[in-house]
């Protein structure tokens, strides 16, 4: 059976300068010299229904840029939104121990993009706290605004899919009595990336596989058929309170297997090594520093 080779668009520093373009296997397509008078940005792409016009153009162009002389940022710019789902695994609901069924709604919190890094840069194990964790997720980004959105309707609003390792602080999620806000929200604790890739049809997500890896052990691993809140299901649910809008992020939710369920827990240290991967998405990969 042959693999689909679907485009890699991707937001990148290079010389000093914040750019993007079309990731290949031989380096990186600039697009941003072609068409940023048109787009800016990724964002104003994705707002523009324009991933695909630029992929295509990419396609007939030599790249400018060798992987190695970039560094990736997160690929939506300064999104409107970055909002999280929790407890959207049957596994990882079963991890809290507390007896209850699958909840009725699905459980979310907001991220700042200061939050974030990109593909290969490393995460920031803070001062205040050891507990750096990781969580693989699928992330959907909207290119199409809506409220109110129906379920049938509910894919025609996502212009691409990325992952997201939504690094958390695990004491800090402890704070006060309600809320993980701090906890997840340390400067450079997560990633986005490694890259977009255009949204086609339902096939892209539907039942794919998702992996998290430390330093080559795989520690999570599930596949997105088995979500309790599909991603129909989450785009209306989250458009009912909130009008969605191009460039908003949405992170699907992780698997069990994070480091904080392990006895002792095994959280992220300097020279760790994470990588998560999804079937037809690609493979984020981040190390680790102290601040």
């Amino acid at each position: 059976m042959s693999t689909i080779v679907r485009p890699r668009l991707a937001t990148f520093t290079a010389n000093g300068a914040t750019r993007y373009g079309a990731v290949t296997d031989d380096g990186i397509v600039d697009l941003s010299m072609h068409f940023a008078q048109t787009w800016p940005t990724l964002r104003e792409a994705i707002a523009s229904g324009a991933l695909m016009t630029l992929a295509d153009d990419a396609a007939a162009r030599a790249p400018d840029h060798a992987l190695d002389a970039v560094a990736f940022q997160p690929p939506v710019p300064a999104p409107e939104k970055i909002i999280c789902i929790g407890v959207n695994y049957p596994d990882r609901n079963e991890e809290y121990k507390d007896g209850k069924e699958a909840p009725p709604y699905p459980s979310m919190f907001m991220r700042t993009p200061r939050s974030f890094v990109g593909h290969a840069t490393p995460l920031v194990r803070p001062k205040a706290s050891p507990q750096l964790d990781y969580e693989g997720e699928v992330v959907m980004v909207i290119g199409k605004p809506g409220r109110h959105i129906a379920e049938r309707d509910a894919l025609d609003h996502i212009a691409a899919l990325t992952l997201c390792n939504e690094g958390t602080i695990r004491d800090w999620v402890r704070h006060a009595k309600f809320n993980v806000t701090q906890g997840k929200n340390f400067d450079s604790t997560g990633s986005l990336g490694p890259w977009l890739v255009p949204f086609t049809d339902e096939a892209q997500i539907a039942d794919i596989a998702l992996t998290t890896r430390v330093n080559g052990e795989t520690r999570q691993s599930d596949r997105t058929s088995r979500m309790i809140f599909s991603f129909r299901y989450l785009i209306n649910y989250i458009s009912t309170f909130t009008t969605l809008m191009p460039g908003d992020v949405i992170v699907t939710g992780t698997p069990t297997g994070a480091g904080a369920r392990f006895d002792p827990p095994r959280y992220l240290k300097p020279g760790d090594i994470i990588e998560v991967e999804a079937e037809g998405i690609g493979t984020l990969r981040n190390g680790v520093v102290d601040e």
